[in-house]
């Protein structure tokens, strides 16, 4: 049985990190560096970090920001917003990322999958995906540029070519549940989890202990993202855990 995680998500704007509702309205939660070393300590079993305006912006992410988290924590660390080459990579595993996360650039050019996955190795290629149900309710279109434009593509079609081009993990975030406390989107999350084989981590809509326990349990999630609900301290990490464990789930504490 996999050891499930539960991973702090960091958006960052303007080397600060920040939270909103599905999308907008954001919200300052602190200093980038000093979030993600508190996290390290508390228990987090990795931390994602995305620069939320760098796609939109059309720039890359900036490298300071990421130095200065790499320099506070020792837990894996994802980075992610405004990667669009190989190159990309390089520099930032080089700043002390772990794993890149992209989205748009891997929408734009799948090859970017493939080949970041032949030179790093897939472990360190993690595929975004922002997925908003459709409006006559028949499944998830996939979005760009932080959640601002519909690509009109089916999301269970993209998640599969994503895994054959290369990717090693999926980061799938609900854009309806999206900061909104009501739970993961458990049919989507179960939808993309049985459909391929490398983790899907679920993201978007965490609000009580139970929602990440259906996310491992009924969405057959391999991690679990959060995000304003460990910014405003109204969950802990080790008491997410600790819940978890007391339902059998298996976690490291």
């Amino acid at each position: 049985m996999h050891t499930k995680r539960i991973i702090p998500c960091l958006d960052i704007k303007d080397g600060r990190v920040v939270k909103g509702i599905n999308f907008v309205n954001l919200r300052d939660a602190g200093d980038a560096a000093e979030v993600a070393a508190a996290y390290d300590k508390a228990g987090a079993d990795e931390v994602v970090f995305l620069d939320i305006t760098a796609s939109a912006d059309s720039r890359s992410t900036q490298l300071e920001w990421v130095r200065q988290v790499a320099s506070k924590v020792f837990i894996p660390f994802t980075v992610g917003g405004g990667i669009r080459t190989v190159d990309d990579f390089k520099i930032l595993l080089r700043e002390g990322a772990d794993k890149i996360s992209i989205n748009s650039a891997a929408i734009m050019n799948p090859q970017l999958i493939s080949d970041a996955a032949d030179k790093f190795g897939s472990q360190c290629v993690v595929v975004a995906i922002d997925a908003k149900k459709r409006e006559d309710g028949t499944g998830w279109n996939i979005y760009k540029n932080g959640g601002r434009v519909d690509m009109a593509m089916d999301a269970i079609e993209w998640a599969i070519k994503a895994e054959k081009m290369g990717a090693g993990e999926i980061l799938l975030t609900s854009m309806d549940g999206d900061g909104t406390k009501a739970g993961y989107d458990i049919e989507l999350t179960k939808t993309i989890s049985s459909v391929v084989k490398i983790p899907v981590i679920a993201s978007g809509g965490a609000g009580t202990l139970e929602h990440f326990h259906e996310a491992f349990t009924e969405g057959g999630a391999e991690a679990a993202l959060a995000a304003s609900l460990f910014h405003y301290k109204e969950l802990e990490i080790r008491q997410v855990k600790e819940y978890l464990r007391d339902k059998g789930v298996s976690v490291r504490l």
